[in-house]
């Protein structure tokens, strides 16, 4: 299994619009983070985890020429902004664009892209097809892969991260229910958000998502979702555990 981070910064992104702090103006590549997103190739199967406002800028950076499936975390813009461009996959592959999501951010989905799902469609719109996620306790079924759906909390608002085998990915997320803590215990890989050092209301501070890690010792772990205030990539890893890395955009992980 191949994970590639897409994006890895917070919903405004770094450089942040109108910023001019040291890491809004920092030069190295690991400090210029597009909105947080994800790609996996597992057992022949290309999968996304959400679509953010940067999605085509990403699979252009990739080079992601073909995609089986979405999976939504939740429904805030800078997870979901950038469904119309799977029209683009669409149009190569001649099929629709399964969607896997909670049925709350389905409905979100059709309410923001009622044109996708209107009864008489414009032509050359996004074709999806729909498959919410019914029991965030058990297994769904992914064009035949088995995802463990991972319950956690963003403020008040239920969030959904994922794992596949021995990869578990989670972000946006400031609460992790023993239930969750259990389901991640044995993973491989782990990938948690880590947005500032200061307390958030919605988001893990670095010493929160660190402390989570060091009680389930995964054999690695990456941060993402990450802010301008965390500060520069080298200074702050340089501050973390070996087996604990900052993320950055284009970083290829196998897992």
């Amino acid at each position: 299994m191949r994970l590639t981070f897409l994006g890895t910064g917070t919903s405004s992104g770094v450089p942040m619009i109108g910023c001019s702090c040291p890491v809004c103006r920092s030069l190295d590549y690991r400090d210029q983070r597009l909105r947080v997103a994800a790609h996996l190739t597992v057992e022949g199967r290309s999968l996304v985890i959400d679509t953010g406002p940067d999605f085509r800028q990403q699979m252009l950076r990739a080079h992601i020429s073909h995609l089986d499936g979405i999976l939504y975390t939740h429904e805030h813009k800078d997870h979901t902004a950038g469904l119309d461009d799977v029209r683009a996959f669409n149009f190569r592959q001649q099929q629709e664009m399964p969607l896997f999501a909670e049925a709350r951010v389905l409905e979100q989905l059709k309410r923001e892209f009622a044109y996708v799902f209107a009864e008489h469609k414009y032509p050359g719109v996004p074709q999806v097809s729909l498959h919410p996620i019914t029991d965030d306790q058990q297994p769904f079924d992914v064009l035949g892969l088995a995802v463990q759906p991972l319950r956690a909390l963003h403020h008040k608002l239920p969030v959904l991260g994922f794992r596949l085998g021995g990869l578990a990915y989670l972000t946006d997320a400031n609460h992790l229910p023993a239930s969750t803590l259990e389901q991640l215990r044995g993973a491989d890989t782990i990938v948690l958000n880590a947005l500032r050092h200061e307390p958030h209301i919605s988001h893990f501070t670095l010493g929160e998502a660190v402390a989570i890690l060091e009680e389930l010792k995964p054999r690695r772990a990456y941060l993402t979702h990450i802010s301008h205030q965390l500060g520069r990539h080298r200074e702050v890893e340089a501050t973390l555990p070996p087996w604990v890395r900052l993320a950055y955009d284009g970083l290829q992980v196998e897992v």
